[in-house]
């Protein structure tokens, strides 16, 4: 029977692994920069969710090692007669540990703490150059309802 993981705020300690997690795909590696010494900007962005009651940096441990990351915000809406969503964001597993449950169990994990919430809504978005994620999350029950749209803005 495989070991189930356990859920976990993120520390500021635990940063340098996330990073390298969300660095660890092809998208991601044109995009972030991992590394013994993070960058201000990730410490800043880990305050910023820290801070906010509605955001919560979760990670996934085997044995007390980090082997997933996801983001959960709790969106606050007029829609669904005035019911709160749960967005899941920056989901990753890290590539040793892919296909034996951990990302199934982290979309559970998170759409319990939505239920538990009272949350109406559960939504999060992949690229669509991630083929395999679209099915995955299709297997576990969510549906191609929209066309998502993103406009980028020139960083720092």
């Amino acid at each position: 029977m495989r070991q189930s993981p356990t859920f976990r705020r993120a520390t500021r300690d635990d940063l340098p692994q996330i990073v390298r997690l969300l660095a660890d795909d092809p998208l991601g590696a044109s995009r972030e920069s991992p590394g013994e010494v993070i960058p201000e900007c990730y410490l800043r962005a880990f305050e910023a969710i820290c801070a906010d009651p509605r955001n919560e940096l979760v990670v996934a441990e085997l044995d007390g090692a980090v082997v997933g990351t996801l983001q959960l915000t709790f969106i606050p809406g007029l829609t669904y007669r005035g019911g709160e969503r749960a967005q899941i964001e920056g989901v990753r597993v890290s590539a040793d540990q892919r296909g034996r449950g951990i990302g199934q169990a982290m979309i559970t994990w998170a759409v319990e703490q939505a239920r538990a919430r009272g949350c109406r809504l559960v939504q999060l978005t992949t690229d669509r150059r991630r083929p395999e994620a679209i099915r995955f999350y299709q297997k576990l029950g969510f549906q191609p309802s929209h066309t998502g749209m993103k406009y980028h803005l020139p960083g720092p």
